[in-house]
C-alpha cells in the first residue's frame, strides 16, 4: 500500500478558547474551509482528501477537545460547547466567514457552530452526521454506551490508540478520554428543532452502508426543506440543500473515500444553483 504524503501546514499552533487549548493547522491557499475530524482521531485522518482539499482551499484543520494535539483538560466533552468554541478559534485566526466540512463527531461540532454562529458559516457539509441519537441503528447504542477506561488495554493494538499516542500531549490520558467519550455518547439528544435554524446551504453526505438508518438521513434532509416535493421543470422548486448517498461505503470509510471531496467541493464552490 502506497504511503500517503500529507501536506505540510503553512501555519499551526494552539488557541485557548473557553479553557480548551485547541491545536490548529492551516494547509493550502484559497477560500477558507474549516475541516473537523471524527471521534477518536484528528485532522490527518482525512489522508489524501486533506491533500485534495488543500489544492484549491485554505484548509483550517482543528483537533477537537481531547483529540490529536489538543489536550482533554477537565471540561466534559460536549458537541454544543465545542461548536461554540470553533467560533472563538475562527475569530482568533481572523476569519469572518468560512465554509465548514465536518465528519461524524466533527459533523456534530460543525452543526452546532452553524446553529449558534450562522454568520460565520457560508456553506456547511455534514458527512455521516445524525441530528438525533435515535438516528443510529439500535445495536450501535449499547456499543457506544460501553465505551470507558476499561477498554484502554484491549485497544492498545488498534490504529486509534497508535495514532493517539503518536501525537497526544498527554498519551497517558487515553483511558480518561475513553471515559469522557463514553459519558458524551450515553447522553441522548435531539436537535431537530435546531435543524430548522440553519440559514446557509447544507449538504448531507452518507455512505449507503453507514451507521445511521436511511429513514433518519432522509428525515434530516426533509427538516432542511428538501425532498418534500418535485423540483419542477425549471428547477423552480429546487431546495438549496443537498442529500448524497455514496455507494459501497461504510461509516468508517467516509473520511478517506475519494468520492467525498469530489462530491463536497462542487457544492462548497457554489455549483448547482445553491446560492449562499
Amino acid at each position: 500500500m502506497a504511503q500517503i504524503v500529507m501536506p505540510k501546514p503553512s501555519k499551526s499552533g494552539h488557541i485557548l478558547v473557553n479553557g480548551v487549548n485547541y491545536y490548529y493547522a492551516v494547509y493550502g491557499t484559497g477560500e477558507p474551509l474549516l475541516l473537523l475530524h471524527g471521534g477518536m482521531f484528528h485532522t490527518e485522518m482525512f489522508g489524501s482528501n486533506l491533500t485534495k482539499l488543500a489544492r484549491s482551499r485554505q484548509v483550517i484543520g482543528v483537533d477537537l477537545q481531547g483529540h490529536g494535539r489538543t489536550p482533554l483538560g477537565d471540561r466534559e466533552i460536549s458537541l454544543v460547547d465545542m461548536g461554540n468554541d470553533m467560533a472563538g478559534v475562527l475569530k482568533t485566526l481572523g476569519h469572518a466567514k468560512v465554509d465548514v466540512l465536518g465528519y461524524s463527531m466533527g459533523g456534530g461540532v460543525a452543526f452546532q457552530l452553524a446553529v449558534q454562529h450562522p454568520e460565520l458559516v457560508r456553506r456547511l457539509v455534514l458527512v455521516s452526521t445524525p441530528y438525533a441519537q435515535d438516528g443510529f441503528y439500535p445495536e450501535m447504542l449499547p456499543q457506544q454506551a460501553a465505551m470507558s477506561a476499561a477498554m484502554a488495554e484491549q485497544m492498545k493494538e488498534t490504529p486509534i490508540y497508535k495514532s493517539y499516542v503518536a501525537i497526544a500531549p498527554h498519551p497517558e490520558e487515553f483511558p480518561k478520554l475513553l471515559d469522557a467519550m463514553g459519558t458524551y455518547m450515553r447522553k441522548p439528544y435531539d436537535w431537530s428543532a435546531d435543524v430548522k435554524k440553519l440559514t446557509m446551504p447544507v449538504m448531507l453526505i452518507y455512505g449507503d452502508s453507514d451507521m445511521f438508518r436511511p429513514e433518519h438521513e432522509v428525515k434530516f434532509y426533509q427538516l432542511l426543506g428538501g425532498g418534500l416535493r418535485d423540483a419542477g421543470w425549471q428547477r423552480e422548486h429546487m431546495s438549496r440543500n443537498r442529500l448524497t448517498i455514496l455507494p459501497n461505503l461504510t461509516h468508517y470509510e467516509m473520511g478517506i473515500a475519494s468520492q467525498l471531496v469530489d462530491t463536497a467541493l462542487p457544492f462548497l464552490d457554489g455549483e448547482g444553483r445553491a446560492k449562499s
